[in-house]
């Protein structure tokens, strides 16, 4: 073993010498050769580092490339490295997770089934059933297979409750464990805090498990911070390959793909960049196909197949009847009614933004609102420890419809027990129940008991605010703001400022400014410095600036640095020079470009460049590209090229792209190609379009095609779109249509949805229509609808039963925009009851203008009585901001109760 280790040690250190080497000849540093090589510069420094962990192959040869000597050389050094022909281990020791072999399915939430062995209770000890594969796991087989030939990847399976989503991420990654994956499941001491404290130690070989992510991109903190780790993570060379696997419902998945409402914020913008293409649907039920192959097994032997085959072989939810959904179905409809309103009021909670322990509290104060007058009255002294012992009781010896949960204990010691403290009881809801809650109660706003409860028990900050805003959508005003002013109470950092909004916009002016100065007084930096925000725009600038001076004695560097902008636009540079300084100091980075631009404005031009020095040092490249551009603009074109040549390679590909363009300014277009080819690696395709854009203007089609393909290869097909639409002006249809569908596979596609309507306009229909449908393919399922109003309004009432069955086709291609138009027409044709199905199906999507149409229809034509009673079904399910603030002002000028009747005048 001794000789072994020995043979190991000299290999692995031979390696790392001739890599040290020939990284001295090359005249590199490693920041260099990281930006050569695509590594990330840490996978970089660890192959030269002794006692570092032994580079991977891909890494080796990468490196290879880059300094230009023989791979097969260190690809050997490293087979003779690895003791015993096994694989080496440090980088597998490093980061989160464990061997995939070592976890247990039912760890990672995969649903018990069946009943109990040998009297055992753990879940572990139950068994699963044979394994029926549908067409979600050949893509999900796919995407594991990429990852063993070390390519990076992420794979969200997207349906209802209990429809098998995690066995299936399960059965997936077990091929893993024999190739020496690992996987990590972040979930203590929350699942958002776990992912975000270390998705950036995650190492190559894992699998990223996550189950229910909802919980990750769905946290209002940092669920957009973990979608752009994720990002990060799955796009960093140094640590490919990885795997990250994670199931939605698919109510989670279209509110965080859907494109925000005109005004609205964009709060999940890196969740929806980073769900496009990587989402996969899972039925809800087996096909003909799956449920022969379960036969099969079941006919084999399987008995926990066979007996959920008798049950389910008509409507074929087989995966929801292993999970017990039938019977917790029925345990919910044949309660007793103190069970019932429990089970209710749970279903309303979750949906309505709770977490997923709900308080005993809780419970029992919003159930006693869903009982019946006959069956309040008929309560006993011990209802709820009755209704709760009944909801307890399990399903198959598996779920149970309410069950109690037991909160670890916390481990930091600044959250500690009190020696003697009883932790409050907590429940989970069974998650099948939950969905069936969701899809069955979305029409129901809840009583009035469960919006007293929540102020009244719920404790946690995030809650109260979830809630609050729900009882606004449903133009519960009263409550909403009781609730918000409990939330900021609690300690949630940006209620106030929406509370301070939402009185704003009631025209309570004064109470508004109140809280705003309340939350400021609580010595809330950010709250200081939107007070004086707030106070500039209603033109008290004075207090403005008072209020901001009041924010940067609390050392905020963002308030200095607003402070200093003030001062600077008043004229006041010698303080705003002071301030700017103020702010650097106290870390804000931003803060030094401003401190350069101020110096620069009164000819300080050595102090301005000192400063940008100050900035790229601290880590903004993007300082030495300024500095370049002020360079250049004084004749210094050597000084100004080396200036962008180290920003670039500190990492600012932007950097690039100016050399790309002074170069190409200069006619030396053979190095501006090179430096733009460069920057495109980099991660920025604007070099290659500007190139693109000037060989077209320049007379050369093919090098502009050329480049514009390579931009698009790089991210981004604007310059192939703008060459589309030149072709198709000069008349070559032919080689515009292939331009546009390389855009389409580039990512975007635009251009074959235009060409689609030009073609409707040169009468040539046939083509529109299978441009549509590309475009369509391609991932715009507006492009049927596009086409179907250029058919309506381009070709007159002659043609409209084509153009509604285009739109029609669009709606059901995803492209809830053209159920406006559908809902329109209906309403027109005298069809009321069917624009109104159509308008609720395309709320239930995320898309609720159609409701408001309907509104406004029956307002003009059935009188306000018919449009109020639609309005209340609207708004009872969540869809007040989309009829129009003005209306329900005028109708219900303080809200609504939660039984739908207007509320009293409230202060």
């Amino acid at each position: 073993m001794y000789d072994e280790q020995s043979k190991h040690d000299l290999a692995l250190t031979e390696l790392r010498q001739r890599l040290s080497d020939w990284l001295a000849t090359s005249g590199l540093d490693k920041t260099q050769l990281a930006r050569r090589s695509g590594l990330g510069r840490t996978t970089v420094s660890e192959a030269f580092q002794p006692g570092g962990p032994m580079p991977s192959a891909k890494t080796l040869a990468a490196l290879a490339k880059a300094l230009g000597m023989p791979a097969e050389e260190l690809l050997e050094l490293r087979r003779t490295s690895t003791i015993a022909g096994a694989e080496p281990t440090p980088e597998a020791e490093l980061g989160p997770g464990r061997p995939i072999r070592e976890w247990e399915p039912h760890d990672l939430e995969v649903h018990p089934a069946g009943t109990t062995v040998d009297g055992a209770n753990l879940p572990r000890q139950r068994p699963l059933p044979g394994y029926v594969a549908r067409e979600h796991d050949r893509k999900l087989a796919e995407a594991v297979r990429h990852a063993r030939a070390g390519q990076s990847g992420m794979v969200v399976l997207s349906g209802t409750s209990s429809t098998g989503k995690t066995r299936a991420c399960w059965e997936a990654v077990t091929p893993l464990a024999d190739a020496g994956w690992k996987l990590w499941h972040p979930f203590d001491p929350t699942r958002a805090d776990a992912a975000l404290r270390e998705l950036a130690s995650v190492r190559p070989r894992t699998v990223v498990w996550l189950n229910e992510a909802q919980h990750y991109f769905g946290d209002a903190h940092v669920g957009e911070q973990i979608a752009a780790a994720l990002h990060a993570l799955l796009t960093d060379r140094g640590r490919m390959p990885v795997l990250v696997l994670g199931t939605l419902w698919p109510e989670y998945e279209r509110q965080y793909t859907a494109l925000p409402s005109a005004g609205q914020p964009d709060s999940h913008s890196r969740a929806r960049e980073l769900l496009a293409g990587r989402t996969v649907r899972v039925p809800d039920s087996f096909d003909a196909e799956a449920l022969a192959a379960a036969t099969s097994l079941a006919r084999d032997g399987d008995q926990l197949l066979a007996d959920a085959l008798r049950r389910a072989h008509v409507h074929g939810r087989v995966t929801q009847d292993l999970a017990g959904a039938p019977e917790l179905l029925r345990c919910y409809e044949n309660g007793s009614p103190a069970a019932q309103a429990l089970l209710q009021a749970a279903m309303d909670a979750r949906r309505l933004g709770v977490g997923l322990h709900l308080p005993h509290a809780f419970l029992i104060h919003a159930a006693t609102g869903y009982l019946t007058d006959t069956d309040y009255d008929d309560l006993t002294d011990d209802w709820a420890e009755a209704a709760f012992a009944e909801l307890a009781r399990r399903v198959h010896g598996k779920q149970a419809p309410l069950r109690r949960v037991t909160a670890r204990p916390p481990d930091s010691p600044h959250h500690l027990a009190l020696p003697g403290s009883i932790p409050r009881p907590e429940f989970r809801l069974a998650d099948y129940l939950e969905q069936h809650g969701r899809e069955t109660r979305r029409l129901v706003c809840p009583p009035a008991s469960f919006w007293s409860a929540a102020h009244a028990t719920l404790t946690n900050p995030d809650h109260l605010d979830r809630v609050a805003h729900e009882a606004h959508a449903r133009y519960r005003l009263q409550w909403a703001h009781s609730l918000k002013r409990r939330a900021v109470d609690a300690g949630h950092p940006t209620a106030y400022h929406i509370l301070a909004n939402w009185l704003k916009e009631a025209e309570r002016h004064e109470e508004a400014e109140f809280v705003m100065r309340q939350a400021a007084a609580a010595g809330d930096p950010q709250a200081l410095t939107s007070l004086a925000t707030w106070l500039t725009n209603s033109g008290n600038d004075r207090e403005a600036e008072s209020v901001m001076r009041q924010a940067a004695r609390t050392g905020d560097p963002w308030a200095l640095a607003n402070l200093a902008r003030w001062r600077r636009e008043t004229g006041d540079h010698e303080e705003a020079v002071a301030l700017a300084r103020q702010a650097a100091d106290a870390g804000n980075v931003y803060a030094l470009l401003l401190l350069a631009d101020l110096h620069r404005e009164v000819g300080k031009v050595q102090e301005a460049e000192s400063v940008l020095r100050q900035a790229a040092d601290s880590g903004r490249s993007q300082a030495l590209t300024r500095l370049a551009g002020w360079r250049r603009e004084a004749g210094d074109h050597e000084g100004a090229e080396a200036l962008a040549r180290e920003a670039a390679d500190a990492g600012d590909s932007q950097a690039l792209t100016l050399l790309a363009d002074w170069c190409s300014s200069s006619g030396d277009h053979e190095r501006a190609e090179g430096l733009a080819r460069e920057a495109a690696n980099a991660g920025d395709p604007q070099a290659l379009m500007l190139l693109a854009r000037r060989s077209e203007e320049g007379g050369q089609p093919e090098r502009a095609e050329a480049l514009a393909r390579q931009a698009a290869d790089a991210g981004d097909a604007t310059t192939l779109q703008d060459l589309v639409f030149r072709r198709e002006e000069a008349g070559d249809h032919e080689r515009a249509e292939n331009l546009a569908r390389q855009a389409a596979d580039a990512g975007s596609w635009n251009a074959l949805t235009i060409l689609a309507i030009r073609r409707e306009e040169a009468g040539d229909h046939e083509q529109a229509e299978n441009l549509a449908r590309e475009a369509v393919g391609a991932g715009n399922p507006n492009a049927l609808t596009w086409l179907g109003l250029q058919v309506m309004y381009g070709q007159g009432a002659t043609h409209r039963k084509r153009a509604e069955v285009l739109i029609q086709q669009g709606a059901d291609a995803g492209d809830l925009y053209a159920l406006d138009f559908l809902v329109s027409w209906r309403q027109e044709a005298g069809d009321h009851e069917g624009a109104e199905a159509l308008a609720w199906q395309a709320a239930a999507a995320g898309h609720a203008n159609p409701l408001e149409r309907v509104v406004s229809f029956r307002e003009r034509t059935q009188g306000r009585m018919e449009a109020q009673a639609m309005a209340r079904k609207a708004v009872n399910a969540g869809h007040a901001n989309h009829l129009g603030k003005r209306r329900l002002t005028a109708w219900w000028p303080d809200g609504l109760d939660p039984d739908g009747t207007p509320t009293s005048p409230w202060q």
